[in-house]
C-alpha cells in the first residue's frame, strides 16, 4: 500500500506531462504564440480564465454559507487554470488549433505569476495569513509543461513524420495513465467528498462552474468554435495544482476532497455545455 502511494503521484504526474508533450508534437508553427502574439485576445483570455473565476469564487464565498473547507476547496480551484487535458476537450468540439494551443499556453506561462499572486489576495481578504512561493508553482509549471512541451516542439521539428504517427497514442496512452492514477486517488478520498455534499456545496460549484463557461463564453467571439474553446478553458481548473496548494499551505484532507468534488460537478456542467453548444451550433454536413 505505501508502495501504491508513492507510485501513483509519480505516475499521475508521468501521465500528465504526456498529454503536454501531445501538445508540443501536434503543434505547428506560430500555434504556441498565437494568442501571446494577439493582445486582444491575450487580453480576453486572461479576464476569462485567470480574473472571473476567482472573483466569482469570492462573491460565493461571501454570500454563501458554506463550510470553510468547501470555501477554501472552491477557491483553490478557481485561482487554478488550464490544465493538460483542456487542448484535448477543446479540440474535441472543433476547435481552433492555434487558438486552443495559444490559450492553453498563456495561461500556463501567465499561471506561475498568476496564481501565487491571486492566491496572496484572496489569503488577504478571507483573513488567512498563508503566502505561496513563486518557486513553488515555477517548479511544477516548468517540469509539467514547459520541459514536455519543449520536447514535444523539438521531435515535431526534428521528425515531423515520428511526431504526426507518435501523438494520437502518446494521448491515448497518457489518457489511461491519467485514469489508472486518478480512480484510486478519488476511491481512497470518496468518503470525504460524500461527506461534504449537502447544505449548498454542490450548488455552489454548480453555479461557479457556469459562471466561468458564460465568461469564456461571452468573451471567446466572435467566432462560436472560439466562444466554446475559451469557455472550456476558463472553466476547467487544474486539480494538480490546487492540491499542491492544498498540501503546501493548509494539509487538510478535506480540502482535497472539496478540490476533487468542484472537479467532478464542473465536468458535469461542461458536459451539459458542450451538448448544449453541439446542438445549438451542429457542425456543417460535408456534401
Amino acid at each position: 500500500m505505501e508502495a501504491l502511494k508513492q507510485i501513483l503521484p509519480l505516475l499521475l504526474t508521468l501521465s500528465l506531462a504526456g498529454l503536454v508533450l501531445t501538445v508540443g508534437l501536434k503543434s505547428g508553427p506560430g500555434d504556441l504564440i498565437y494568442v501571446l502574439r494577439r493582445p486582444g485576445l491575450l487580453a480576453k483570455a486572461i479576464l476569462a480564465v485567470e480574473i472571473i473565476p476567482p472573483l466569482a469564487a469570492a462573491a460565493l464565498i461571501w454570500l454563501l454559507p458554506l463550510e470553510p473547507v468547501v470555501k477554501a476547496g472552491i477557491m483553490l480551484m478557481a485561482i487554478a487554470p488550464v490544465p493538460p487535458l483542456v487542448p484535448g476537450k477543446e479540440l474535441g468540439i472543433g476547435a481552433r488549433k492555434e487558438y486552443a494551443y495559444g490559450v492553453y499556453v498563456a495561461m500556463a506561462l501567465l499561471t506561475i505569476i498568476a496564481v501565487p499572486l491571486v492566491f496572496d489576495l484572496a489569503a488577504r481578504l478571507f483573513g488567512h495569513g498563508v503566502t505561496l512561493p513563486v518557486r513553488l508553482i515555477a517548479a511544477t509549471v516548468g517540469t509539467g509543461v514547459l520541459i514536455p512541451l519543449g520536447l514535444g516542439v523539438i521531435i515535431g521539428r526534428l521528425a515531423p513524420d515520428i511526431a504526426h504517427r507518435a501523438a494520437p497514442w502518446v494521448y491515448k496512452l497518457s489518457m489511461l495513465l491519467v485514469l489508472l492514477a486518478f480512480v484510486p486517488i478519488l476511491a481512497a478520498i470518496w468518503p470525504a467528498i460524500q461527506d461534504l455534499i449537502g447544505n449548498g456545496t454542490v450548488i455552489a460549484m454548480a453555479v461557479l462552474a457556469l459562471a466561468t463557461l458564460v465568461g469564456g463564453h461571452l468573451l471567446g467571439g466572435p467566432a462560436d468554435l472560439d466562444r466554446a474553446t475559451l469557455a472550456v478553458a476558463s472553466s476547467v481548473r487544474h486539480p494538480g495544482i490546487a492540491m499542491l496548494i492544498a498540501n503546501t499551505a493548509f494539509n487538510d484532507k478535506r480540502i482535497t476532497a472539496a478540490v476533487l468534488l468542484y472537479m467532478l460537478v464542473s465536468m458535469v456542467v461542461g458536459a451539459l455545455y458542450k451538448t448544449w453548444f453541439k446542438r445549438a451550433h451542429p457542425a456543417p454536413r460535408v456534401s
